[in-house]
């Protein structure tokens, strides 16, 4: 059974989501949410808050693998470089803890969820709801956001 972090990060608010891929192929959501950082916090502040709480998340439950959201780059240029940010310390501690990790782009996990890259996110929530046999669909938005790049993750990359 091979246990994945997925990660889609943010300065403000990054999700995280830990699935199971069990000998049977049945995929497991075993624990979602997201890392607050308070707006009035400095950018330094928040990137540590991120760093440390992923430390943390990666000390208490071990995964052997993660995959983090590839940076979807816009209009918004300063948008762009805060997400850029909270994606290196990620990244970091993933590195830090001796955690491969690997990087999907939205197009990629649209398709890989949802079975087409024009999905939207209504429509990948609720894929990510159906396939991890959830009640109903995760929420907030970023915690089903990084349960679909485990989930992308993990079929992309079938492990033993």
């Amino acid at each position: 059974m091979t246990l994945a972090l997925g990660i889609d990060p943010g300065t403000a608010t990054t999700g995280y989501g830990l699935v199971r891929l069990a000998r049977d192929g049945e995929l497991v959501a075993v624990k979602y949410g997201v890392i607050l950082t308070p707006k009035d916090a400095s950018a330094p502040a928040r990137l540590e808050m991120i760093y440390d709480r992923m430390r943390e998340l990666l000390k208490e439950y071990k995964p052997k693998t993660a995959a983090v959201e590839k940076l979807f780059f816009s209009r918004n240029v300063t948008t762009a470089i805060a997400v850029g940010q909270a994606r290196g310390v990620v990244m970091l501690a993933l590195q830090q803890a001796g955690i491969e990790s690997f990087e999907y782009t939205p197009k990629e996990i649209k398709n890989a969820v949802a079975g087409y890259g024009g999905a939207d996110k209504r429509q990948v929530q609720e894929m990510v709801r159906a396939l991890l046999q959830l009640d109903s669909i995760p929420k907030p938005d970023d915690a089903a956001d990084a349960l679909a790049v485990a989930i992308t993750h993990l079929n992309t990359r079938r492990y033993d």
